[in-house]
């Protein structure tokens, strides 16, 4: 759990194609954010990062789908029309990146979220990172360092919220070090007039179940801190508040770091905040260099469980995907005991290699996927490698090894081959501002010309390979039809016209399905292992029990024996 941002939502990037934009947005991928479109002006029908790009917000919308997040890198002076175009988009939450966006425009834009139902984070904030699951903007700067510095919760974890960048992620590093978990870091940003402000992110941490404690890195001037103090006493805010207040030299009428962040008419002082904050209950320190200890005693004394244990601490590498400890084991979070009876073992595969559990349609088609490639008969590549080698004597182990060592690009790699040239042909249609029927049709001359096959098209044995058919009725079943499926039938037709046809077969409907169904095409060659495996271990029990070894083996000469089932 996290507040403001997680995986499964939908995020556009608005100045996709600029310096910044470009590198954020490898940053969000790479943390798993779920990215799905970005927006540039007259750069629609372009691609940044694998990443389709829109001239609007709404062209956006229309296209991928409801959008959650936008991030704006765009220049100060454009946030106000970009931030107002995502709103009235239906975007509900967006983050402003620019520093030095006018007042007035900030006010506007307030005007309009609050129209709209919608929120706003910033202007001048790096963002919110939720660890381990997704980052809208830039904390951490980059992935890796993300990963290795900012601990995700198992179950809760604190969650922080600072008036400046640096010290957002500074805050996050240091309770990092000394073993404390995280649930979400928010950089309200340093301008004067903001969006999403520190009693706002207090109150969203408050009701968050993986939310254990609350962080604050303050600063002068503004009332955030003294708002939060009220939310305190209150009874609002009844999570432990550790709290460090900068600026405490700063004299009045001066700025400090921020625009937000200046004492006037003695309004937002330093001692004010600290005292209002320890009325309230808080831990106050005195110096930032206390703040993770202090954050570490105070979870100690309230029992807490965000804190790593030595053997976490001292972890060299680190795993998201399943967790061991004593009588327990936790698979991308959830009790594998109960997951054992609930779920599917589809659903199970699903979940482990993204992280997310389907729904039970989704869980239900991944079985059909597993099912209909979990043998094709004594002839592939990977059955003559494993029983070959089995007829030598040697293991199962050894002998299913060598079978799934021969599942490469021409063996069990067409799903991957077909489901990216199939996103090709969806790039093609909105770059060319085209239909996919004609997209497809360009595509197969083009590979003709060049002698090429299409991945997933036409089969060695099948004139109609009679997977393919239950299989998208299976997933239409399940509510996934989406553009790689579409795809896959205009470039069906396009064949079929030319008086050829090459169906759809096993290998190119799984690579459309899963596509649509948003699982990484990395992925699709291991899904294929997955389902074969059962089948190289039949084929390798048979050779060891059923033939003579060292026997020679014909990948033709072959025929069927077993029972026949209608």
């Amino acid at each position: 759990m996290s507040i403001l941002i997680d995986r499964d939502q939908r995020v556009c990037v608005q100045g996709i194609t600029g310096r910044e934009g470009q590198a954020r947005t490898q940053l969000m991928l790479d943390y798993g954010t779920n990215v799905v479109a970005g927006v540039t002006p007259g750069r629609g029908g372009a691609e940044v990062l694998g990443i389709p790009v829109f001239d609007s917000v709404s062209a956006a919308v229309a296209t991928t789908g409801a959008i959650d997040v936008s991030v704006l890198f765009v220049p100060a002076k454009m946030v106000r029309e970009a931030a107002i175009e995502a709103i009235d988009a239906g975007v509900k939450l967006v983050v402003l990146v620019a520093d030095r966006v006018p007042v007035w425009d900030a006010m506007a834009i307030a005007e309009r979220a609050a129209a709209r139902g919608a929120e706003f984070l910033g202007p001048n904030t790096l963002g919110v990172l939720s660890p381990g699951r997704a980052v809208a903007g830039m904390l951490g700067g980059r992935a890796e360092s993300a990963r290795q510095w900012f601990k995700p919760p198992l179950p809760t974890g604190v969650g922080i919220v600072s008036r400046s960048g640096g010290m957002s992620s500074s805050t996050g590093y240091y309770l990092g070090q000394a073993g404390v978990r995280i649930s979400t870091i928010v950089h309200v940003g340093g301008d004067a007039v903001l969006g999403i402000r520190i009693p706002e992110a207090a109150l969203r941490f408050e009701n968050d179940a993986h939310t254990e404690a609350i962080v604050v890195f303050g600063e002068i001037g503004s009332s955030q801190e003294e708002e939060l103090a009220e939310l305190m006493r209150a009874g609002r805010v009844t999570k432990p508040v550790i709290a460090y207040i900068g600026g405490k030299a700063a004299k009045e009428g001066t700025r400090f770091s921020h625009a937000g962040a200046i004492i006037e008419g003695g309004r937002g002082t330093h001692a004010g905040k600290v005292q209002a904050l320890r009325d309230a209950g808080a831990t106050v320190v005195d110096s930032f260099g206390d703040l993770a200890a202090a954050t570490v005693e105070r979870l100690k004394r309230a029992g807490g469980s965000s804190l790593m244990s030595q053997a976490e601490r001292d972890a060299v590498w680190t795993t998201a995907v399943t967790r061991i400890a004593p009588n327990s084991v936790r698979v991308r979070g959830h009790d594998i005991s109960n997951l054992m009876g609930d779920v599917s073992f589809g659903a199970a595969v699903y979940l482990i290699l993204s992280g997310a559990l389907p729904d039970q349609r989704i869980g239900r088609l991944m079985d059909a996927i597993l099912v209909a490639s979990i043998d094709h008969g004594a002839t592939p590549p990977s059955c003559l490698a494993a029983r070959t080698v089995a007829s030598t004597g040697a293991s199962l182990s050894a002998s299913v090894a060598a079978g799934i060592m021969s599942i490469n690009r021409h063996h069990g790699g067409a799903i991957e081959d077909c489901a990216r040239q199939l996103a090709r042909i969806i790039a093609r249609a909105k770059s060319e501002a085209t239909s996919l029927e004609h997209a497809a049709n360009a595509t197969m001359v083009e590979f003709k010309a060049r002698g090429e096959r299409f991945s997933g098209f036409g089969h060695r044995i099948h004139t109609k390979d009679p997977r393919t058919p239950r299989l998208f009725e299976l997933a239409a079943e399940a509510g996934v039809d989406g553009a790689h499926m579409a795809a896959a039938r205009a470039l069906q037709d396009a064949f079929a016209a030319t008086g050829k046809p090459l169906p759809i077969n096993v290998d190119g409907a799984i690579g459309a399905i899963l596509a649509d169904v948003g699982l990484d095409p990395a992925l699709f060659n291991g899904i294929f292992m997955i389902a074969r495996t059962p089948g190289l271990v039949a084929h390798v029990v048979e050779e060891q029990t059923r033939e003579k070894p060292m026997r020679r083996i014909d990948p033709v000469k072959h025929a069927y024996d077993g029972p026949v089932v209608s």
